[in-house]
């Protein structure tokens, strides 16, 4: 089974399930730990067949990067329609234990997702380095499908979520971009590093969106969604993140964009933390 767990990426379905859980108990107001229990399997299943998918469209990119020629397809270890059955298995039982065990809403939610990301970006890749933007949009759905899950519609609170995720992919995908972007000129794949190789516009893009994230992230505090301890702890953050933009932006290197990366995962999880430990009522 290795290789097919492979397939669904756990670190990143892990990321997905974090901000899922985070829409899911903004919107639940005291729900059911069991349709939670539904919305994070459901989720799960259909972050990891999207995965499974994405790689088996990929398999031929993959085989000419450095850092993905590893991958279950490429190394040889699954052939493709076996990597294809299994990604359209997960999604499928993925779209169902939302559907029946939460609502239809986050299961045509989670539908989009994974169609806007297999079939608007993932090939999109090949043709403009605008797909990043194109990516983000479904790569911010899981906040709205945990809260929909949750409370069977989409409020204001939920698309301040969505907002968030939203910006917090631009640092974090570009300092990627800009890590690797010799193995995704190898693949063919524009990401903006390699269509404009002097890095100045993706140091730009990386300090324009860590800057539009502070005011983006204080606005639950505003909206009554949090108080003022996540007021305080989302501001010092997001000048820590400001700050490693900045330092990119004056010394474009890998070392740097490196630092972005770090601080973007080290940025989300506590941001959620604080989310939830300074809601009202608790």
């Amino acid at each position: 089974m290795k290789p097919y767990i492979e397939l669904t990426k756990p670190r990143i379905t892990w990321l997905i399930l974090m901000s899922t859980a985070i829409g899911y108990f903004f919107g639940s107001h005291g729900g059911s730990w069991l349709v939670f229990l539904h919305t994070m399997l459901g989720t799960g299943l259909i972050a990891s067949g999207t995965a499974a998918l994405n790689q088996w469209y990929e398999r031929e990119a993959d085989a000419r990067m450095r850092r993905t020629k590893a991958r279950p397809l490429p190394s040889g270890r699954l052939t493709p329609p076996r990597a294809l059955a299994w990604g359209l298995l997960l999604s499928a039982a993925g779209f169902a234990e939302l559907a029946y065990g939460a609502n239809l809403l986050s299961a045509l939610l989670g539908l989009f997702t994974m169609a806007s990301y297999l079939l608007i970006y993932t090939p999109m890749k090949r043709r403009s380095p605008h797909s990043t933007t194109i990516g983000a949009i479904p790569g911010a759905m899981p906040p709205l499908i945990g809260y929909a899950a949750a409370a069977g519609t989409l409020t204001t609170d939920a698309w301040i979520l969505y907002a968030i995720l939203f910006i917090w992919q631009f640092p974090h995908f570009y300092s990627i971009a800009w890590m690797y972007r010799d193995d995704y000129a190898r693949a063919g794949i524009r990401m903006l590093p390699v269509v404009e190789p002097d890095g100045e516009s993706t140091a730009r893009h990386i300090l324009y969106s860590s800057a539009l994230l502070i005011p983006v992230s204080l606005a639950p505090a505003f909206l009554s969604m949090t108080g003022g301890l996540y007021l305080a702890g989302a501001l010092l953050l997001g000048f820590y993140f400001l700050y490693s933009g900045i330092r990119v932006a004056m010394d474009r290197t890998i070392a740097r964009a490196r630092r972005v990366l770090l601080a973007s995962v080290i940025y989300l999880p506590l941001l959620y933390g604080l989310m939830l430990l300074d809601r009202p009522g608790l």
